[in-house]
């Protein structure tokens, strides 16, 4: 855990208790030690993450509390010493933590609102306890199986990541985001404290815009407020920086309401077409950034393949631009860095809201037509390309708009997860775990928020945040995201969907809102996602490692895959033109590199 706390560590052991921490110091880095303890020896914290509001907190709670430092984490301490469980929706801010209540002998457990910081958890038969930010801190402690769960592993096939509260371990379960757990008496309970039916309740005093010029004075003194939380420390803050309008959003906030000239840094490509290089550093300039580019290789990447996936606690097909970004912060001078992340989910920047759109008008036709001319037609699509196939699991399978828009971040179909994986040991097909939560609770919710919430609950909690926590931390850099605010959220979901989103100009409401400050050509520019030249590096320096990866021998090792399935999906890629097909190429690769590593031996005493 040294990588993601290198400044300080420290333990404390109250009877059945032991906590311990390694610290990235961001408050008060000289007297921010942990664990915290309260002054009556009650209470026991530790603590990661950053809570924005803590000095608003701190005002509150002076009348019940001596302060002796000025870092979040007494406040935090202090609000849970007086509020306990209550103090989760106060908190604004990313954060896991773990309370030792020394009098009740009970631990509190608790992870952020969007799940920006992990927390896993393994139970054992004699009621023992333990958790950790990473996976890997849990298997190097000698009491956790590392036996590897075959529905963990179907659940990456389908959706690039292991969605909690499963992990890619048998024996280890996340909490979700919005999620607390309290261990008391060798049991453990875990309840939710922040749903996506609470992002769409109105805040005390809310009233939603009546013009879309109301709409957009509201939402630039949102952006101001969240970035004004969001760059408070007391180390060097910096910020990534693509050609695109979030981060450069972002940047243009930051700047203006900053003093000195902001560092950014960006990821470039030798191919221009995946390079947004130029595009970055232009936006720069006109901010007048301090920036710093680095240029990303295939040879570099293959280069430090085994190192990446050292990194790595969980498998994932994303992420590695997070690991060369954090690398060029850190090694620029920063110790916090903002992220754009969040800005697609919440302003529809993503293509799959039209196919969500589209596909819910005609799902109820699609279910009145005859099943045997259904089952024609699925498959007729399932023997096509990459798209065709998709379309066709997301027909059989979406009962609902919730279910139909978290459908559109499946990767492989049913029929090609099943054939990639050993005879009896592919699970039955399994709905993403939030889908029966966001059906239930958003039932009466517009289409636009369904669509929102199921990326915000989805895809952005199990594959970005999570992937850029890990490969941030990787490099000790703490990672912030501006959009991924509670305070924030919460405004933007409950306004009118026609305000927020424009179909013919994706996020035109948040170019529109800080017009002001951006590049005059932002907006005319081609939005383009931030893609790694993978389908080029595959077929040339990443190709050996592709080839001894889906070899027969690694391939088999494990018993949970088809070699002859994995091999012939390799041989296809290396033979085809499917644009899309190099991201499911590339997952499975990782998933099978992953499930290879050495794992530590488990010896329990």
């Amino acid at each position: 855990m040294l990588h993601r706390g290198p400044d300080d560590i420290g333990t404390e052991s109250r009877g059945e208790a032991t906590l311990g921490i390694r610290r990235l110091a961001i408050f008060d880095p000289a007297h921010g030690h942990q664990p915290m303890s309260t002054a009556d020896g009650r209470w026991h914290l530790i603590f990661n993450g950053a809570i924005y509001n803590f000095r608003a907190l701190r005002t509150e709670l002076a009348s019940s509390h001596v302060f002796k430092t000025e870092c979040d984490t007494e406040v935090l301490l202090a609000a849970i010493a007086r509020w306990g469980r209550n103090a989760l929706p106060r908190l604004r801010g990313m954060f896991a933590f773990a309370a030792w209540d020394a009098v009740e002998h009970t631990l509190l457990l608790a992870r952020d609102s969007f799940g920006i910081k992990p927390l896993y958890v393994h139970t054992s038969s004699d009621g023992g306890l333990l958790f950790a930010s990473e996976l890997n801190a849990l298997l190097a402690s000698g009491h956790v199986p590392s036996d590897i769960d075959p529905q963990a592993v179907s659940d990456y096939l389908a959706w690039l990541s292991v969605p909690a509260p499963r992990t890619i371990y048998r024996a280890v379960q996340s909490l979700r985001p919005g999620e607390y757990a309290e261990w008391h008496g060798g049991k453990l309970s875990i309840s939710a404290y922040d749903t996506a039916r609470d992002l769409l309740t109105p805040p005390p005093g809310f009233t939603p815009a009546r013009s879309s010029e109301e709409f957009t004075t509201g939402l630039r003194a949102q952006l101001e407020d969240t970035v004004r939380a969001h760059v408070v420390a007391d180390v060097p803050v910096g910020a990534f920086l693509s050609g695109g309008l979030d981060s450069t959003a972002l940047v243009a906030l930051m700047s203006r309401l900053g003093g000195a000239q902001l560092k950014t840094f960006s990821i470039g490509f030798e191919d221009a077409g995946y390079s947004e290089a130029e595009a970055a550093a232009a936006n720069a300039r006109h901010l007048g950034a301090d920036h710093h580019a680095s240029v990303l290789t295939g040879a570099r990447v293959a280069g430090d393949i085994g190192t990446l996936l050292a990194s790595l606690d969980q498998p994932t097909g994303d992420g590695i631009n997070t690991y060369y970004a954090s690398q060029a912060a850190r090694a620029g001078g920063v110790t916090v860095a903002l992220s754009g992340l969040g800005a697609d989910e919440l302003f529809g920047g993503y293509s799959s809201l039209g196919n969500t759109f589209r596909l819910t008008r005609w799902l109820p036709v699609w279910h009145v037509v005859p099943a045997p001319i259904r089952n024609v037609l699925l498959a007729r699509w399932d023997r096509g390309n990459t798209r065709s196939r998709k379309l066709a699991g997301t027909l059989r399978h979406a009962t609902s708009p919730a279910s139909l828009a978290l459908l559109q971040r499946r990767v492989f179909g049913e029929s090609t997860r099943r054939s990639l994986l050993a005879p009896g040991v592919a699970p039955a097909y399994a709905p993403h775990p939030e889908e029966a939560p966001l059906a239930a609770g958003l039932r009466d919710a517009g289409l636009f928020s369904v669509a929102s919430l199921a990326d915000v609950r989805g895809y952005m909690a199990d594959v970005l945040l999570r992937d850029s926590d890990v490969m941030s931390m990787r490099h000790s850099l703490e990672l912030r995201v501006p959009f991924v605010d509670r305070r924030f959220v919460n405004w933007v979901s409950c306004q009118p969907a026609a305000f927020k989103h424009t179909p013919a100009q994706p996020k035109s409401a948040l170019a529109h809102a800080l017009a002001d400050l951006l590049p005059p050509d932002l907006l005319t520019r081609k939005k383009r996602g931030f893609t790694l030249p993978y389908a080029v590096w595959m077929r040339g320096p990443l190709k050996p490692f592709l080839e001894d990866t889906f070899s027969s021998a690694s391939v088999g090792r494990s018993g949970l895959f088809d070699s002859a399935a994995v091999q012939a999906h390799w041989c296809r890629f290396l033979a085809g033109n499917d644009t899309l097909e190099w991201s499911r190429v590339w997952s499975l690769a990782i998933l099978i590199a992953f499930i290879n590593r050495p794992r530590p031996a488990y010896s329990h005493p």
